[in-house]
């Protein structure tokens, strides 16, 4: 259960834990989706990147299933533990409905692989501007509209509009999805 646990994160992260690097990003995410401190030591051990013999403690194993959208790891067994067919996906209820859930000069940071983070400011009906932005293509600025994110799937932005050229749609993530936080 617990490799399957670990195979979970990492799609849901679209990398593989196999650096202290990969484990400072992992630890960094559960902060960013639940307020909760995990050392990078403590899921070293648990990927084996460490060797010390020491089981994880119940309530690391229910911050890592909460990780995932579950409500503790109890609820992760179960899942599970059903016919594939029947197994939940809650990873992917995790979402921004921008009318519902923004309101005017909110913001959101949003990450994406390899190490692309644009942080943006909702201007209200579905409106978007970029005010910072690290290895992406998206620039201070730039305007774009979008109507839903969707943690873990590839953002969709419609009527980009860069240094005055004609509006195009643009994909975020493509590959291995998109992650937020809000600002």
């Amino acid at each position: 259960m617990m490799e399957r646990l670990k195979n979970d994160i990492e799609t849901a992260l679209g990398k593989r834990m196999v650096t202290p690097k990969d484990f400072e990003f992992l630890r960094e995410r559960i902060y960013a989706r639940l307020h909760v401190y995990v050392s990078r030591t403590t899921l070293m051990r648990i990927w084996g990147y460490v060797e010390e013999g020491v089981e994880p403690r119940k309530s690391t194993m229910d911050i890592l299933s909460r990780f995932l959208g579950y409500k503790d790891w109890s609820e992760y067994q179960q899942n599970a533990l059903l016919p594939k067919e029947q197994q939940s996906d809650p990873v992917m209820s995790r979402r921004i409905s921008v009318v519902e859930d923004l309101h005017c000069g909110d913001g959101v940071r949003l990450v994406w692989q390899p190490d692309r983070v644009c942080e943006v400011e909702y201007l209200g009906d579905l409106q978007f501007r970029v005010i910072a932005s690290e290895k992406t293509r998206l620039r201070v600025g730039d305007t774009f509209q979008c109507s839903m994110i969707v943690e873990g799937e590839p953002l969709y932005l419609d009527n980009l509009r860069q240094d005055g050229r004609p509006p195009i749609a643009y994909v975020c993530g493509k590959k291995t999805g998109v992650w937020f936080e809000y600002l």
